[in-house]
């Protein structure tokens, strides 16, 4: 049986058109969509074929108040929420919504110290695969954290999650750090841009074609604001916002050959927003 403790298990888009959220995803990545409200609560899933990959909800009206803008949020599996929230707490997080029963299962919405926020959640699996598939077309593949001090996030996660690096690391500064949970390769991270005010996460999803999708992207009414741009494994990738401004990246799948080339050398990346750029240096190890 597969752990999901520590993995990002689902996404949800919190939006102020949800209607409009629908038509732009599903012509951009290609999901349907079906209703899975509550009498006392409107929820719907963005889905691939019959598989649900994604919830979305209308941003609710407390958190507009206190600044909050339309994004997509990860949800990260885990054993016992309660006892998460409780770690967070204790390592100088912040727990926003304390342990909830929802209809996707327990959760539990939180910030690093760093306000970096993201969701926890008890009781639910991937509804992709065993493990998920990231690199089937429509499926969530890949985040990223762009944060103030990458050292002290790592060390959080790390606390939090039993998260492990998974590559060799350069200059802290200037590194591009991956991270693993039970021995898969999940995400990065990376020091923010000075301009950009708050640390976040950026989640990405598959597409079998990025021009085409970036040429859709900008049809609905969303904005490219980094890429196209290949990459030294042979994947794309490119970042945009949707029409209501939240944050999300596309990617089409790796290469295997391209992957095992890049393997056991450095390379060079380089990541811009919103006219902010940094680049550094990235050492991978065989088998990263």
């Amino acid at each position: 049986m597969v752990d999901h403790h520590g993995r990002f298990v689902w996404h949800e888009l919190l939006t102020t058109d949800t209607a409009a959220a629908r038509n732009f995803y599903a012509d951009v990545i290609g999901w349907g969509a079906q209703d899975a409200s509550t009498p006392d609560f409107a929820y719907a899933l963005f889905t691939d074929g019959t598989s649900p990959v994604a919830g979305l909800m209308d941003l609710p009206d407390e958190a507009t108040k206190m600044g909050a803008t339309p994004r997509w949020v990860g949800y990260v599996g885990v054993n016992d929420v309660n006892a998460v929230a409780d770690h967070i707490e204790r390592l100088g997080g912040t727990v926003y919504v304390p342990p909830t029963n929802t209809n996707i299962g327990r959760i539990a919405i939180v910030a690093d110290p760093q306000s970096a926020p993201l969701a926890l959640v008890e009781g639910l699996k991937p509804a992709t695969g065993e493990p998920a598939e990231p690199d089937k077309a429509g499926r969530a593949s890949w985040s990223e954290l762009l944060t103030a001090d990458c050292e002290k996030a790592f060390a959080f996660y790390s606390s939090l999650f039993g998260w492990q690096r998974a590559n060799a690391e350069a200059e802290p500064a200037e590194t591009y750090q991956l991270f693993s949970c039970g021995g898969r390769v999940i995400g990065g991270m990376l020091a923010k841009p000075v301009g950009i005010p708050d640390p976040f996460w950026v989640h990405y999803f598959t597409v079998a074609d990025v021009d085409a999708a970036v040429a859709r992207v900008e049809a609905g009414g969303g904005q490219i604001f980094f890429g196209p741009q290949e990459l030294p494994d042979g994947n794309c990738i490119v970042r945009c916002t949707d029409p209501q401004g939240a944050v999300f990246a596309l990617e089409r799948p790796r290469s295997g050959d391209a992957v095992r080339r890049a393997a056991a050398r450095e390379v060079g990346w380089s990541t811009e927003w919103g006219g902010f750029s940094s680049k550094g240096r990235l050492v991978t190890k065989p088998g990263s």
